[in-house]
């Protein structure tokens, strides 16, 4: 058994849901398309796109068909797997200095302990670290990997409950310089894989801790917009309640749809939607006002929602739908 293998294995004994790298890289391995770019030749995207986050898996058997083929390196869906990974990264240049609100600090695990100590737990970078060190002052020591390029992930437990948590990104609305943190919708470079011939090894071998409570708010987003009715003009005569059911059906589909599978479930609603704008049913602009307010309210980001919905509209317009269509499915 290759040492790669025996990781994603050991991952996936923890309960964390692993998929392919490419090897010796960060990029996800499969699929090798984007959303925007799925043509649904893919076998596993033959019903919508499937990307990385619906693809990672516990399955041993999955996992040794995919590790037995080629020396992938080991990701880490987080949001499948209940983690909340903070990223805690180090300057890549001698250009690279924090901001004024963080002069002083020399790497992300400094604006991290600062982060800490303003919140009333403070910590000591270089406490906790090696197989026999006691844990970190004032906050619980937890599962820890230190990155190819000499950072350092803090593995934490996404909390029970409260809301869904996503990606942050350094000093564009996250936490702060070299600090960024991966959630639901985002992986990690998992322990046991190399990037660019520098390893990510494991620190402190811990079950991961609990997510310290300053820290789940500090990263609580926004409160989601209310669900608004989208104005749509429709016909009155009998093809325009069936194509008000249609609406009502896609709606209900995406506001139904489960963690992890929201963006496949906008995807899929914007395609069949899409058949019937390119029949003439509807314009691609009533596909977004009927749709978007729904996905922003299940916690999809605008940027998302509209590159998912432009997607889904384009292969849409390949099997476009008419009213009369409707009428006899009815």
């Amino acid at each position: 058994m290759s040492d790669l293998l025996a990781a994603a294995l050991a991952h996936a004994a923890r309960g964390w849901h692993v998929f392919p790298l490419r090897p010796n890289d960060k990029r996800p391995a499969f699929p090798d398309h984007t959303a925007d770019d799925c043509t649904g030749r893919d076998p596993r995207c033959r019903a919508g796109h499937v990307g990385w986050e619906q693809r990672a898996t516990t399955d041993p058997c999955r996992i040794r068909r995919a590790w037995s083929t080629r020396p992938y390196g080991i990701g880490i869906a987080c949001g499948p797997s209940g983690l909340v990974v903070v990223d805690l990264d180090v300057p890549k240049h001698p250009d690279d200095t924090p901001p004024a609100e963080w002069a002083g600090a020399c790497d992300g695990w400094d604006v991290f302990a600062t982060l800490a100590a303003r919140h009333g737990t403070p910590i000591d970078p270089f406490d906790g670290f090696g197989p026999d060190a006691p844990p970190r002052t004032g906050i619980d020591a937890t599962h820890t990997v230190t990155t190819g390029s000499g950072g350092t992930h803090l593995y934490y437990r996404h909390p029970d409950t409260g809301p869904e948590l996503r990606n942050t990104t350094g000093d564009r609305g996250g936490l702060g310089w070299k600090v960024d943190t991966r959630a639901h919708g985002g992986y990690v470079v998992a322990a046991g894989s190399t990037v660019a011939g520098r390893p990510y090894a494991v620190a402190l071998d811990y079950e991961p801790a609990p997510l310290p409570d300053w820290l789940a708010g500090l990263l609580a987003p926004a409160p989601r917009p209310a669900r608004q009715t989208a104005a749509v003009s429709l016909p009155v005569d009998r093809h325009g309640r069936y194509l008000a059911a249609a609406i009502r059906r896609q709606v209900a589909h995406l506001a139904a749809a489960h963690d992890g599978q929201r963006n496949h479930a906008l995807f899929a609603s914007a395609v069949a939607l899409g058949q019937l704008a390119a029949g003439g049913a509807l314009t691609d602009d009533d596909v977004t006002a009927v749709l978007e307010p729904v996905a922003l309210s299940i916690g999809l980001r605008h940027g998302e929602i509209a590159r998912t919905i432009a997607s889904g509209l384009r292969v849409g317009a390949r099997q476009p739908r008419h009213l009369t269509d409707l009428g006899r499915a009815a």
